[in-house]
């Protein structure tokens, strides 16, 4: 009897570290962490960021290049985005959040692109990585 409930205590002991261990969490977070990744050419100036919970200054942010984390109490896997391009001024704008289910604890990047030509015509993209 001594013998199976050692083996069922190793076998939940077991379980316990295996699911601990699958996935990283940073300790006593309560929201997800988010960094801008730029992945265009262009240097991207005065970053705002807005998931739903009030705007997040980036700063500026070299194509190529990522940002540190940021912390934030709720976050979806879009977000508006308010930026400047060579003195010119680009935004994403999301409708709403609607029927979104916000991200977990983790890390996460929006990966921010610009597509078309430079100019008024330019349009950004915005990609959310789990990292």
């Amino acid at each position: 009897m001594k013998n199976l409930t050692l083996k069922a205590s190793l076998l939940l002991l077991s379980l316990t570290i295996i699911i601990a261990c699958s996935k990283e969490k940073i300790t006593g977070q309560t929201g997800p962490e988010i960094r801008l990744s730029n992945s265009s050419q262009q240097n991207l100036k005065n970053i705002m960021v807005n998931t739903g919970m009030g705007e997040v200054s980036f700063g500026d942010l070299e194509a190529g290049k990522k940002t540190d984390y940021k912390k934030f109490t709720k976050a979806y896997s879009y977000a508006f985005v308010k930026l400047e391009i060579d003195g010119k001024t680009y935004t994403i704008q999301p409708i709403d959040y609607v029927g979104e289910t916000p991200l977990k604890d983790g890390r996460y990047a929006y990966q921010i692109s610009v597509n078309g030509n430079q100019g008024q015509y330019s349009n950004l993209g915005l990609k959310l990585i789990e990292e």
